[in-house]
C-alpha cells in the first residue's frame, strides 16, 4: 500500500458539487450567522436577568443532555465581583510561605549574634584572627630585624 493514506478506488467516478448546492449551502450559512447576530444582541440584555437559568440550560453535549444528574460534588466555578472581596481580612500564609519566613528571622537572628561575635563560629573566627595578626606581628618585627642587620653590615663594610 503506497504511503500517505487510502487512496480512491480505480473504478470509482469522482464526485463535484453543484455550484447551485454551494450557493445554497453559502446562503444557508449566512443566514445563521445573521440570526445568531441578532439573537446575541436581543440575549445580551436578558442575559442580566437569567444568569442562573442559562448554567441549567446550557447546550450539553453528547450524553449530557440525555440523562439528568446533579453531582454534589461538583463545584462550579462562580466568579466573584471585586466589591466582594475582603482586602481588611489578613491573608493566611500557606505552610510552606510560613517556613521560609521563620527561616529567614533564624538567619538575621543569627548574623546579629555572629556580628556581635556572640555565636561559637564567631568566636572561633576571631580566635583565628588575633592568631593571624600575632603571625605577622611577629614576622614584621623579624622583617624589620633583618633589614636593621643588613644596614649595620653595610654600613661596616663600606668603611
Amino acid at each position: 500500500m503506497p504511503r500517505g493514506g487510502k487512496k480512491g478506488h480505480k473504478g470509482r467516478g469522482k464526485q463535484f458539487s453543484n455550484p447551485e448546492e454551494i450557493d445554497r449551502q453559502m446562503r444557508a450559512q449566512r443566514e445563521r450567522e445573521e440570526n445568531g447576530d441578532a439573537e446575541c444582541k436581543s440575549s445580551s440584555e436578558s442575559e442580566e436577568e437569567s444568569s442562573s437559568e442559562d448554567e441549567q440550560n446550557q447546550k450539553r453535549s453528547g450524553v449530557e443532555g440525555l440523562i439528568e444528574i446533579e453531582n454534589p460534588n461538583r463545584v462550579s466555578q462562580k466568579n466573584k465581583n471585586i466589591a466582594e472581596i475582603d482586602i481588611s481580612v489578613p491573608k493566611e500564609l500557606s505552610r510552606r510561605e510560613r517556613e521560609e519566613i521563620e527561616k529567614q528571622k533564624a538567619k538575621e537572628r543569627y548574623m546579629k549574634l555572629h556580628l556581635e561575635g556572640k555565636t561559637e563560629q564567631a568566636r572561633a573566627d576571631l580566635a583565628r584572627l588575633a592568631i593571624i595578626k600575632k603571625q605577622r606581628e611577629e614576622a614584621a618585627r623579624k622583617r624589620e630585624e633583618m633589614r636593621k642587620e643588613k644596614e649595620v653590615q653595610e654600613a661596616k663594610s663600606k668603611r
